[in-house]
């Protein structure tokens, strides 16, 4: 296997640091969070097999 799977990935940078996270679909949809707060909400929202974006698109139209 190469490239980037689907899931979250989380990373904590050197000390003094932001933490990041990326969220990608298994669609091909990708999402990042800075900092904390962030990070927790994306964390909240996120969940295998489900497809957070698709809900907000929903709610937009």
């Amino acid at each position: 296997m190469t490239g980037i799977q689907p899931g979250l990935h989380m990373r904590w940078l050197e000390r003094g640091g932001f933490p990041i996270a990326d969220w990608l679909c298994a669609c091909g949809h990708h999402e990042r969070a800075r900092g904390r707060k962030a990070i927790t909400e994306l964390t909240t929202r996120v969940r295998v097999g489900h497809r957070p974006h698709e809900q907000h698109r929903r709610n937009a139209a």
